[in-house]
């Protein structure tokens, strides 16, 4: 990293201007040229007019942010001069005008710049000459008063992370995860910002792993108050809240699962990009994440038991009043045969002549019936 910088501080520049990292030019105007019919980008919005996606834009020297209002191209020029300084710049759901200025600034490819203005990427990690990219899904628990079949419980966003030399630019969509608060905190670690931009991408992983486990805990208290109801004798746990659920957690998953496999690549010790002293520091958030695996998947199959429960309970109900329906067929059959019997006319029947047939035949009907309901009642039908 020192060598570039020396390269860069004494490149020649006729122009009089500081010349812009070099490392992917030719991409970024290729992306210019496909995206805008006439070949060239709009003209960045300037600065305190219309809308700017950029929230903090700060240089660090040392391990100490430095004072001043800085602009993303002043602060790069800056940090190239320090031997330990580097960059935050912090953006927040970006146009596609505005990410490709700073594209052109400060050298990102044009697929990493594509993925961050889309936001609808699955946890990764890239690199990209000396940028890595780095993709992160954020997540957030939904306070809901009841559990219903429309509730939200889980809100997802994304964070994204160029990690360059003397630079580190987080880009976040949607609210799920808050980055003011983490750059806060570590401004307040001085010996931790020294290991420069990684140290940020430390603190925004930690961060967001954080939440995982928070989400994760707050879900359990969901599923116990399901498998409540659906075990309740009394209750009736709707299977509409079940699947609900179940899709809440699916979406939750989506966000946990696949970023093993980058925090694994980071903390690799093949890895010659992240500092042996941040490596350290990665392995705690890995062992974070892997408990919440753990707990993601044991909820998962928690569900899929407390589904299949509801179901089964649904199928034991529809037998029971199926025998009901089934016992009160038999005791109505009583009076229908024994009414179909006497109510036919012929001359040589017995009893047609007695005096208390009907009485009788109304009696046995009943003794019959009432004979019936209690069998029924004793076996459990009625």
């Amino acid at each position: 990293m020192t060598d570039r910088t020396e390269r860069d501080r004494t490149a020649p520049s006729t122009t009089g201007r500081v010349l812009r990292p070099r490392a992917w030019p030719s991409p970024v105007r290729a992306m210019t040229r496909i995206l805008y019919t006439d070949g060239a980008p709009p003209a960045p919005t300037p600065t305190g007019a219309g809308r700017s996606s950029v929230v903090d834009c700060a240089l660090y020297v040392d391990g100490k942010r430095q004072p001043g209002d800085w602009t993303y191209a002043e602060a790069l020029t800056a940090a190239r001069r320090e031997e330990h300084g580097f960059v935050w710049l912090g953006l927040h759901q970006p146009e596609l005008a505005e990410m490709t200025a700073i594209a052109e600034t400060y050298g990102l490819h044009e697929l990493a710049v594509e993925d961050a203005v889309k936001a609808e990427q699955r946890p990764k990690l890239e690199r990209f000459g000396e940028v890595v990219f780095l993709v992160l899904r954020t997540a957030r628990y939904c306070e809901h008063a009841e559990l219903t079949e429309n509730s939200e419980v889980v809100e997802t966003g994304q964070v994204m992370l160029f990690i360059g030399p003397n630079f580190v630019i987080s880009v976040r969509h949607g609210d799920a995860c808050r980055l003011a608060p983490i750059r806060a905190d570590l401004e307040t670690k001085q010996d931790l910002l020294l290991h420069g931009p990684w140290a940020v991408a430390y603190g925004v992983t930690d961060r967001v792993v954080d939440l995982y486990l928070e989400v994760a805990e707050q879900i359990e208290d969901d599923l116990d108050v399901l498998e409540a109801e659906v075990f309740d004798r009394h209750g009736h746990g709707r299977i509409q809240r079940i699947y609900q659920m179940k899709r809440e957690l699916v979406e939750f998953k989506r966000a946990v699962v696949p970023l093993q496999r980058p925090l694994m690549t980071l903390t690799s010790q093949v890895n010659r990009d992240v500092p042996k002293e941040v490596r350290r520091y990665f392995r705690d958030v890995q062992d974070h994440l892997s408990r919440t695996v753990e707990q993601v998947n044991s909820y998962d199959d928690l569900l899929n038991s407390i589904l299949q429960a509801r179901l089964a309970q649904v199928t034991v109900d529809q037998n029971n009043d199926m025998r009901k329906i089934a016992a009160w067929a038999a005791i109505a059959a009583v009076w229908t045969s024994i009414a179909g019997v006497e109510g036919m006319n012929f001359d040589n029947m017995p009893e047609l002549k007695m005096t208390y047939g009907y009485p009788v035949a109304l009696a046995l009907m009943l003794g019959v019936s009432l004979a019936l309901y209690r069998w029924f009642r004793r076996n459990g039908w009625l």
